[in-house]
């Protein structure tokens, strides 16, 4: 097991695979690596692809102290300083794609192309998912809210066919108080002040039918981002970059190797 240590001497647990220029590969809320495990052999073929677990998630430390978005942009940084990698691209989806603005807008001679999945600019300006989804998982039915979540993360028609175990649901490790740490990481992340600032290529990729993390948000990153590019992926929701992995990984792929 390999790990880097922060600043503020918080171990975090990283992981390797694949040769090639480096990629760094960052998951959504309270979930560790395994996020990546079903489309991970896409980029290791051709990138030495890094990922690494959020403090608070899998094998890394998990201090019960507040969590950003920003914070764990640091992190990378992090864990790019113990493997010797001046930059890498970037690929984040989810709350992954909110650390990644993040990193591109602090530390901009870190990143080499940016991709933005799924994600959202957060605060005033970013579009929150509606009651009617808050409510679905909320619920007191464990099972009905595990439910919930898994179609708005997927298809009903790819679950039918693809019962699991499914990654992108949570890391089943952590304890109460760190999935409530990255809970408030995540929705207090508000990085529209500081997007105009990215000079990294970007893409922004995002499901028409998410309604999870809504679609909306993307083409305000887009317009957001001076170098921003969109693509938008018919009939995906917020998993997208999973079911419909037959499309995403070739644009992003694409999309990365025009920039070395």
């Amino acid at each position: 097991m390999l790990f880097a240590t922060t600043p503020d001497g918080v171990k975090l647990s990283y992981q390797l695979r694949g040769d090639g220029a480096p990629l760094v590969l960052l998951q959504g809320q309270a979930n560790d690596h395994h996020w990546w495990d079903s489309v991970r052999a896409d980029f290791a073929a051709a990138y030495r692809t890094i990922t690494f677990d959020y403090r608070g998630a899998g094998d890394s430390d998990k201090p019960d102290e507040p969590y950003t978005t920003r914070g764990f942009a640091a992190d990378v940084v992090a864990v790019l300083d113990e493997l010797g990698v001046r930059q890498a691209h970037v690929y984040g989806t989810s709350m992954g794609g909110r650390v990644a603005q993040w990193l591109a807008a602090d530390h901009p001679e870190r990143v080499g192309a940016l991709v933005l999945g799924c994600s959202s600019p957060g605060g005033a300006h970013g579009l929150e998912r509606s009651n009617e989804v808050r409510l679905s998982l909320a619920q007191p039915d464990r099972a009905a809210a595990e439910r919930a979540l898994l179609e708005l993360m997927y298809t009903p028609a790819w679950l039918a066919t693809h019962p699991g175990p499914h990654h992108t649901v949570g890391d089943p490790r952590m304890p109460a108080y760190a999935r409530r740490r990255h809970l408030k990481a995540s929705a207090g992340h508000d990085s529209w002040d500081a997007l105009p600032a990215i000079t990294a290529p970007t893409l922004v990729l995002h499901g028409t039918d998410d309604v999870f993390n809504p679609a909306a948000n993307a083409p305000l990153l887009a317009g957001r981002i001076p170098t921003a590019e969109l693509r938008m992926i018919e009939g995906a929701r917020h998993a997208y970059f999973e079911e419909f992995r037959e499309v995403a990984s070739p644009v992003v792929l694409d999309f990365l190797a025009a920039y070395g």
